[in-house]
C-alpha cells in the first residue's frame, strides 16, 4: 500500500507592497511640488494643443512630466512622493488639451461662435474644460481602487513612469537630453519662420494629357481646351515637432499617415483638376490667367477633405469595433466597479488607500450636473434640451470614463481612442436633439457642448488612472493626487484658451497651417445631423473609401484618412521622422548592443523626439502671439524675414542637421555594456 500523500497548502497571495511603505511618513503634497506641477501642466498642455491642432495627434505627457519634475525637485532635495505629485499635476494638462483641441475649435468651424475671442468664447471654453475635467476626476475616484489593483490591466506607461522615478540616478541624464532638445527644437523652428531656410517648398507638377484636348459641353462647336492632370508637390516641412511625432509613432504608422497624403495629392487632386479644370478655365473672363496652384489647393480643401472626413468616420467606428471586446469589458467593469465602491464602507486607515470622501465625490457630481444644465441651457436655449443633454453627458461620461481607463490600463494613454468615444457621444446627442426638435445653431451648439465635455472627461479619466497607477506602485496617497489634479484642471482650463486663441488669430482653425482634423469632423457631423448642412455626397464617398481600407486590412484607417486631411508637407515630415526611427533602430541593432544599451538608446530617442515637439510647440505659440498682436494693429501676418541667397540649400542643411541629431544622439547614449538597464519609456 502506497503511503498517502497530501498536497501542500496553497500559499495566500501576497499583498502588494508599494515602493514607499504605507507606514513611512514622507513629504508628499508640498507647496513646492504643487508650484512646480501647475506651470508644468500649462506648458505641456500648450505643447499638446499646438500638436493636436497642427498634426491631429497628441502624445502622452506622463514621461516628460516625470523627467522634468524629478530634475527640478532634485534641486530642492525633494522626495519621490513629491515627484509623484508634481508629475500627476504636470501631466493632467495634456489630457485637458487633447479633449479641448478635438472639440472646442468645432464651435468656430460650425459657425456657432461668431468669433474665437475673450468676449465670445473664453468663459464657455473654460466652463467646458472645467466641467469635463472635474467630472473625469470624480468618476475616476469612484473607480480607482478596483481598477488600479486589477492584475489583468498591465498599465504599460504607468509602469515605465514609476520605474523612471525609482531609477533616480537616470534623472539628470534624461533631463539634460530633454531640455537640450527643447531648446534645439525651438531654435530650428524659429530660424525656419524668419526664412533663414525654407520651412517647406511647394512646386506645381503637370501630368501631360493623354488626349490632345478635352471638348467642353455637348455641342460639336464647343471649344477644345488643352488639359492634363495637375497637382502640387510639397517638400517635408522642416518641423522638429512633425519629425518628433513620426519618430515616436514609428515607421509603420508614419508610412500609413503619409500614404493618405499621397492618395490625396497624387491621385485625387490630379483627377479632379483633369476633369473639372478645363470647365473652370473656359468660364474665366477673357484674358484671365488660370492660377493652377490655387485650383489644386481648392480641389483638395473643398472636395478631398470632406471625403477624408467620411474616411475618418469609418476609421473611428472601426477602431471602436476592433476594441469591442475591451469596450465590453470596460462597460461591465463600470457597473461592477461602481457596485463594489458603493459597498466598500469599511474605514480606510492605510494611507495608500485613502480616496476623496465619497460624500464629497457624489456631492461634486451633483453640483457639476446642475452646472451642466445651466451650461447646456446657455447653448440650446431650451430647458428640456438642456436637461436631456446633461443626463446624456453624465451617463455616457461615466461609462466612457471607465472605458477610457480600461483602455489606458491595457494599451496606454498614447493609444486611447478618445476621439472615437467622443464621436459616438456626438451622434447620440445629435439624434436626441433632433428628436426633441432642437435644430439650427442652438442644437449644433448643444451637441458640440456634450461632445466637448465627454471628450475632456474621457481624456482626463484615462490620464488620471494612469497617474494613480504610478502612485499605487510608488506608495502615493490617492486623495492627495486627486486634489492635486483638481488644481491642475482649474489651471489648465483657465489658461489653455489663450494658446488656442493666439493660434486661431495667427493661422485660423481649419486652414492648411492649422488643420484641426478631429474638430473639423465633429463640426461637420453636428452640422449635418442637427443643422442639415453637410456635403453628404462627398462624405459618403469617403465612407466607401474607409470601408475599402478596412477590407484591404489597413492597420489604421483613421490615421490613413487623417493623412488625406492634412497638408502634404505635414504628412511627409511625419513620414521622414518614421524613417529616422527606422534608421536609428537599424544602426542600433547592427552595433551589437546588449539589452541595457538598447533600452538606453530607445529612452534617449523618445526623450529627443519629445523635446523637439515641446520646443517647437512653445516657440510656435510665442510666434503666433506675436503675429496675432501684429494683425490686431494692422501689421503683416509674419515675423521679420531674412533674405538668404539660396534658402533651399540652407533648408537642406537644416533638415540634415535635424536628422543627424535625431539619429546620433540616441546612439551616443547607449553607454557601457556593464551599466544596468534603465526603465524603458513606452509612449
Amino acid at each position: 500500500m502506497s503511503p498517502q500523500t497530501t498536497a501542500p497548502p496553497k500559499e495566500a497571495p501576497r499583498k502588494f507592497q508599494p515602493f514607499v511603505p504605507p507606514s513611512m511618513e514622507m513629504k508628499e503634497f508640498t507647496v513646492r511640488a504643487v508650484l512646480i506641477g501647475l506651470p508644468l501642466t500649462a506648458i505641456l498642455g500648450f505643447a499638446n494643443a499646438y500638436l493636436g491642432l497642427k498634426a491631429g495627434m497628441t502624445i502622452a505627457a506622463t514621461y516628460p512630466a516625470a523627467v522634468i519634475g524629478m530634475s527640478l525637485l532634485r534641486l530642492f532635495k525633494g522626495s519621490i512622493l513629491e515627484e509623484n505629485i508634481t508629475r500627476t499635476i504636470g501631466s493632467i494638462g495634456e489630457s485637458v488639451a487633447a479633449g479641448a483641441v478635438f472639440t472646442i475649435p468645432a464651435f468656430v468651424l460650425a459657425g456657432v461662435w461668431p468669433a474665437f475671442d475673450m468676449e465670445h468664447a473664453y468663459w464657455p471654453s473654460v466652463a467646458l474644460m472645467a466641467v469635463g475635467g472635474t467630472l473625469g476626476i470624480l468618476f475616476v475616484t469612484l473607480l480607482r481602487r478596483v481598477m488600479v489593483e486589477d492584475p489583468e490591466l498591465p498599465y504599460p506607461e504607468s509602469v515605465a513612469a514609476s520605474e523612471i522615478h525609482k531609477a533616480g540616478q537616470q534623472g539628470a541624464r534624461a533631463a539634460k537630453i530633454l531640455f537640450a532638445n527643447m531648446g534645439f527644437g525651438a531654435v530650428m523652428y524659429f530660424l525656419s519662420q524668419i526664412n533663414l531656410f525654407w520651412y517647406t517648398r511647394t512646386v506645381l507638377v503637370r501630368i501631360p494629357a493623354m488626349l490632345n484636348g478635352l471638348r467642353i459641353g455637348r455641342s460639336a462647336s464647343a471649344p477644345t481646351v488643352a488639359t492634363g492632370g495637375l497637382t502640387t508637390f510639397s517638400t517635408p516641412a522642416i518641423s522638429p515637432a512633425y519629425l518628433g511625432v513620426g519618430y515616436i509613432i514609428g515607421p509603420r504608422l508614419a508610412s500609413l499617415n503619409f500614404a493618405g497624403g499621397v492618395l490625396a495629392w497624387g491621385l485625387l487632386v490630379p483627377l479632379l483638376v483633369y476633369f473639372l479644370g478645363p470647365g473652370i478655365q473656359a468660364n474665366l473672363p477673357p484674358g484671365t490667367t488660370m492660377n493652377w496652384s490655387a485650383l489644386a489647393f481648392n480641389m483638395w480643401y473643398s472636395i478631398v477633405r470632406p471625403i477624408a472626413v467620411g474616411g475618418m468616420l469609418v476609421g473611428a467606428g472601426f477602431t471602436l469595433f476592433r476594441m469591442r471586446a475591451q469596450l465590453g469589458v470596460g462597460m461591465k467593469r463600470a457597473v461592477s466597479d461602481l457596485k463594489k465602491s458603493a459597498t466598500a464602507h469599511q474605514p480606510i486607515t492605510d494611507r495608500t488607500e485613502r480616496d476623496l470622501n465619497a460624500k464629497a465625490v457624489f456631492g461634486g457630481i451633483a453640483a457639476v450636473f446642475l452646472c451642466m444644465i445651466a451650461l447646456y441651457f446657455y447653448f440650446a436655449g431650451t430647458l428640456p434640451g438642456a436637461v436631456v443633454a446633461a443626463i446624456v453627458m453624465v451617463i455616457l461620461g461615466f461609462f466612457f470614463a471607465a472605458v477610457s481607463g480600461n483602455l489606458v490600463g491595457m494599451i496606454g494613454s498614447s493609444n486611447n481612442p478618445v476621439s472615437g468615444l467622443t464621436l459616438c457621444t456626438l451622434v447620440v446627442a445629435a439624434l436626441l436633439m433632433v428628436a426633441l426638435g432642437v435644430k439650427g445653431p442652438s442644437g449644433v451648439a448643444a451637441v458640440l457642448g456634450v461632445a466637448a465635455v465627454v471628450c475632456v472627461s474621457s481624456a482626463v479619466a484615462g490620464e488620471m488612472l494612469q497617474d494613480l497607477k504610478v502612485g499605487h506602485i510608488l506608495g502615493g496617497t490617492p486623495s492627495k493626487m486627486q486634489i492635486g489634479d483638481l488644481f491642475g484642471i482649474v489651471v489648465a482650463s483657465l489658461v489653455l484658451f489663450f494658446p488656442l486663441m493666439m493660434l486661431h488669430k495667427a493661422y485660423t482653425f481649419g486652414s492648411a497651417a492649422l488643420s484641426a482634423p478631429q474638430a473639423g469632423l465633429m463640426a461637420m457631423l453636428a452640422q449635418g445631423i442637427v443643422g442639415g448642412n453637410m456635403a453628404w455626397p462627398l462624405v459618403v464617398v469617403g465612407i466607401f473609401l474607409g470601408f475599402a481600407a478596412v477590407m484591404v486590412q489597413v492597420r489604421s484607417p483613421m490615421l490613413f484618412a487623417v493623412g488625406m486631411y492634412l497638408p502634404l508637407e505635414t504628412t511627409f515630415a511625419i513620414f521622414l521622422g518614421g524613417v529616422v526611427r527606422w534608421l536609428t533602430d537599424l544602426l542600433r541593432d547592427r552595433r551589437g548592443f546588449n539589452d541595457a544599451q538598447k533600452a538606453r538608446v530607445d529612452n534617449a530617442g523618445v526623450l529627443t523626439a519629445s523635446g523637439l515637439i515641446a520646443g517647437e510647440a512653445l516657440c510656435g505659440i510665442v510666434i503666433a502671439a506675436i503675429i496675432a498682436q501684429k494683425l490686431s494693429h494692422g501689421g503683416a501676418a509674419q515675423l521679420f524675414q531674412l533674405s538668404p541667397g539660396n534658402a533651399w540649400i540652407s533648408g537642406l542643411i537644416g533638415l540634415a542637421v535635424l536628422v543627424a541629431v535625431m539619429v546620433k544622439l540616441p546612439l551616443a547614449s547607449a553607454g557601457s555594456p556593464d551599466e544596468p538597464a534603465p526603465p524603458t519609456a513606452i509612449m
